[in-house]
């Protein structure tokens, strides 16, 4: 095995480190819990930026600026050495950012007319299946995008168990949403895992059920192993632990203690990811934990957002910062500046998407609106044609309509036979399934009229 990429930073020690406070004292000027650039550098980063002969001192008297800061939780390793974290002054920044964003509706982040229309009718669905796909993407799937989208929109059964994996994906966050007003349990914690693994085999998983071995662990990308969870036998009490910290008031009023919600949901995830407690699919477990927290204290924004496709970009960051968290005292704040920074990328790559359906939605509005039809069609009939535009040959079905755009499947049919007598759709019977398709020459038709 090669040199692990994340060495331990010393352990700060208050009951012999600050025997020798002059010496730390010294550097308080220059250096505290972040540098400069607001950065929460772990020992493995810090020690080549500072005066080699000086490094240790100096992680020590910036240890020290964190400790005075530190939160412990009611959380602790397989030690007994209890997690914990700080909120520096960039973090507050960054956390103040999420919570303007995400306690809003989608109009917040896209002025748009459009907007609130693009929520109320398909954006849920559609950003759903984004988040279902990068998340099983994340893991390993190898089906494109496009491919699963279809899969999804048309509602058929999964071909192979990459598609599977995405459907499961699909529902699991469907049903984060749907128990966001009940408490985390280890029932609860089963079924996340059971809905996300059912119908697949990687590394022999059981759906719905906890490893029975310890013969798992987190390889760091060399070959080296980067975590090892605690013992299979302790996983059950462990989690209970989890549970009841999970359910635990933290608003901070009535005398309790303060944890920001978006800080809890990213405590939940790193620990589902710690325990380990399934062979496979922890990850997916643990980000629809993180949902299912985020939801229940009512950033619904958060239905919008995939943080799969971001960490998917950055595998390598999203390792490394459960390995500075690990081995640096079990300090979590490295896990949670790198999730509040997937968190708002994943808002600007928000912002971004409902531009670009507003502007596509406006286009094909305003062609409508030039013919005979502009007054004859509703909201979801428009986004219909549109979608025929940019494929004609596409078929549709009530079923897939009713839920893109969580409509009941007659009135689905009701929309898609109105397009068919203003003669925009066709329509063919398969079975008892009649198929409406956007017809090739749909472009040409709209422009003559």
């Amino acid at each position: 095995m090669s040199k692990p990429v994340v060495e331990n930073a010393p352990i700060f020690d208050p009951s012999k480190d600050l025997k020798n406070f002059p010496d730390l004292y010294k550097y308080f000027d220059e250096y505290d819990a972040t540098d400069s650039k607001g950065r929460y550098l772990h020992w493995s980063q810090l020690k080549w930026r500072v005066p080699k002969g000086e490094a240790e001192v100096i992680w020590k008297a910036v240890k020290f600026k964190r400790m005075t800061q530190m939160k412990h939780l009611p959380l602790r390793d397989e030690r007994g050495l209890p997690f914990s974290y700080c909120t520096p002054h960039s973090m507050e920044a960054m956390l103040h950012q999420v919570v303007k964003l995400a306690g809003g509706n989608v109009g917040a982040i896209d002025e748009d007319s459009a907007s609130d229309r693009l929520q109320s009718r398909f954006l849920v669905s559609s950003l759903i299946m984004e988040e279902a796909i990068t998340s099983a993407q994340l893991e390993g799937a190898s089906t494109t995008r496009e491919a699963a989208k279809k899969m999804l929109e048309e509602d058929r059964e999964p071909v192979d168990e990459d598609e599977r994996m995405i459907l499961n994906n699909y529902l699991l966050l469907k049903y984060a949403e749907s128990i966001k007003s009940d408490d985390l349990s280890i029932d609860q914690i089963l079924e996340f895992h059971r809905i996300a693994t059912l119908g697949t085999t990687e590394n022999n998983v059981c759906p719905g059920e906890f490893r029975t071995d310890n013969e798992i662990y987190v390889e760091d990308g060399d070959g080296n192993i980067a975590h090892q969870p605690p013992d299979f036998k302790l996983v059950h009490d462990r989690l209970i632990n989890l549970c009841e910290f999970a359910n635990v008031d933290h608003s901070g009023l009535d005398g309790n203690d303060f944890i920001a919600p978006v800080v809890k949901a990213i405590i939940l995830h790193f620990m589902i990811g710690y325990e380990h407690p399934f062979r496979d699919g922890n990850g997916r477990t643990a980000r629809a934990i993180f949902y299912w927290y985020m939801l229940k204290c009512e950033y619904n924004l958060f239905k919008y957002v995939s943080i799969s496709k971001l960490l998917r970009e950055k595998p390598k960051d999203y390792g490394l910062s459960f390995m500075y968290s690990e081995r640096d005292q079990n300090d979590l704040t490295y896990f949670i500046y790198f999730q509040l920074e997937i968190i708002l990328s994943a808002f600007q790559e928000l912002e971004k998407y409902l531009n670009e359906k507003a502007i596509e939605f406006q286009k094909i509005a305003e062609v409508l609106d030039k013919t005979k039809w502009g007054n004859l069609l509703n909201f979801i009939q428009k986004d219909l044609v549109k979608k025929a535009v940019k494929e004609p040959g596409r078929i549709f079905t009530a079923k897939e309509i009713s839920s893109s755009y969580s409509i009941a499947q007659n009135t689905a049919r009701s929309y898609l036979n109105r397009l068919v007598e203003l003669k925009l759709f066709l329509s063919s019977k398969d079975g008892k399934t009649i198929m409406y398709i956007a017809p090739s020459d749909i472009t040409s038709k709209l422009n003559s009229k």
